[in-house]
């Protein structure tokens, strides 16, 4: 029996088939190779087509499923970039390109919203300020595209609009609708308040499915396009961060997730509905929620992580691989020789006040820093804003003692976990899965193939564990300490 799960990235759609008995990934597939273009109009903005996402979904789909038996394939889980807003019209076809995660138009119109209503209504209500999520976002296009706006009949994160494709069905969850300040958890229902405050209509919301449960079959038509039997159940859908933790076996207070793709997160659980007075992190219903047991995921987000690496990875040209890259940094000794990198170009950051100070290159010698100083100075500017940015972590009552990350993306490179150790002073435990292969665990368990999440898990493999390396510990927190004195002269 296997279990197949989709992962939206910003940057491609990965696909992964599990075999339900051994918990193993036996086949696995991304589309694009390379990263999926975002639109930038205006400067701070970011789109994307909903048309390509399902473009490389079929493409994904496809390719993983190459040779395999998908009569055997019992469930469908799905797992999305959070925070996107994608708007339908009365034919369910999008009006207008998604605005995504790290667009930050909608900035001003979350910060009016939380001034108006006030503290206890947003930080109390809905675990934060409207912000620069999905809600603002819509209210952005009620502002300034009024034609747009009229044709909008429902909206949606970007794994429903996946699910629509899949099903025909408009559905979300309780938590997307979170991760949107769309969420009211003092009422378990949806945020009436908020979209009242801005004269929206609640009838523009999905209908609500469970996080885990048979939410929809596939469509005859679209299993004749991808390939597969029809009726294939939907039994699993959440947003990447807390999927990501999900897929780290992350579900119980106390315990902390880590990634770093595109962007970098740390994500921890807590059993209290807490929230940061400050708002550098964000409380989002956790997938295992429910309003007699709480269970809301912390998420500090840093938006220029792994795309600052990539960046720097196509500026040095000259056809570097990621290891050739890892292995140039590996090179250079720890605090990269005076150079620091602020890790800050792409968009608002939460974790800043919302506040767009740009990526900067600190301390740059042209007659002594190499290429390998640049990529060890830009992994070790982002372990640095891991750093920063746990500081409001700590104000909701976690304090990371043990990370948990995939063995993916910037945590492949042992500089950037050597170094994120030593600076935090935590231990971290590598394991080998990814997003996709999460969904996939979500949807045995939606589906009812598992009975537990402990069954879920039974196949999860711990790769290594790195502790904080006494020789570089004096180093790396002396370079944080450096960076720490740029990043407070960049916000002035």
């Amino acid at each position: 029996m296997f279990l197949l799960g989709l992962d939206l990235g910003s940057s491609a759609v990965k696909a992964s088939l599990l075999d339900a008995a051994t918990g193993r990934v036996i086949a696995a597939a991304q589309s694009p190779q390379q990263e999926m273009p975002i639109s930038a109009p205006r400067p701070g903005w970011a789109e994307q087509d909903p048309a390509q996402w399902w473009q490389h979904t079929a493409l994904a789909i496809r390719a993983a499923c190459a040779g395999q038996d998908v009569s055997q394939i019992a469930a469908i889980g799905i797992s999305y970039q959070m925070h996107g807003l994608v708007t339908l019209d009365e034919r369910n076809q999008p009006v207008r390109p998604a605005i995504i995660w790290c667009d930050s138009r909608a900035v001003e119109i979350g910060a009016q919203a939380f001034a108006e209503l006030g503290t206890d209504a947003c930080l109390g209500r809905l675990l934060n300020s409207p912000g620069n999520f999905t809600a603002s976002k819509l209210r952005w296009v009620q502002q300034n595209e009024p034609e747009n706006f009229r044709r909008i009949r429902k909206i949606m994160l970007p794994g429903d609009y996946l699910a629509l494709r899949l099903t025909g069905e408009v559905q979300t969850t309780a938590s997307g609708l979170s991760e949107g300040t769309l969420w009211d958890f003092s009422k378990n229902a949806p945020a009436e308040f908020l979209l009242k405050q801005w004269g929206l209509d609640a009838s523009l919301l999905p209908a609500l499915t469970p996080t885990f449960g048979k939410q929809a079959g596939v469509l005859a038509s679209v299993a004749a396009e991808l390939g597969l039997p029809a009726g294939i159940p939907v039994a699993y859908r959440a947003g990447d961060q807390p999927n990501n933790a999900f897929s780290l076996n992350v579900l119980n207070p106390g315990e902390i997730a880590a990634t770093g793709g595109t962007s970098g997160v740390v994500y921890g659980v807590t059993d209290r509905l807490a929230y940061d007075p400050q708002s550098r992190v964000n409380g989002f219903a956790h997938v295992n929620h429910t309003a007699a047991d709480p269970r809301i995921g912390v998420l500090l987000c840093i938006n220029g992580t792994g795309i600052l690496y990539a960046w720097l990875r196509r500026t040095l040209g000259a056809n570097l691989s990621y290891p050739e890259l890892n292995a140039l940094a590996a090179a250079v000794p720890a605090g990269s020789e005076g150079l620091s990198v602020l890790p800050f170009g792409n968009g608002a950051e939460r974790m800043l006040g919302n506040r767009r100070i740009g990526a900067q290159w600190l301390g740059l010698d042209f007659l002594r820093h190499t290429p390998g100083h640049l990529a060890r100075a830009a992994q070790e500017g982002i372990a640095f804003s891991f750093s920063h940015g746990i500081a409001g972590m700590k104000a909701t009552g976690l304090t990371p003692k043990r990370l948990r990350a995939g063995d993916a993306n910037l945590f492949k490179s042992a500089v950037f976990r050597d170094t994120l150790a030593a600076t935090l002073g935590v231990s971290i435990e590598l394991i080998r899965t990814d997003g996709a292969a999460g969904a996939a665990r979500g949807a045995g368990l939606g589906a009812g193939i598992y009975a537990t999440p402990a069954a879920a898990f039974a196949g999860l493999e711990v790769i290594t564990t790195i502790e904080p390396n006494p020789e570089l510990v004096g180093p790396c927190q002396e370079a944080a300490a450096r960076w720490e004195a740029g990043l407070a002269k960049a916000l002035g």
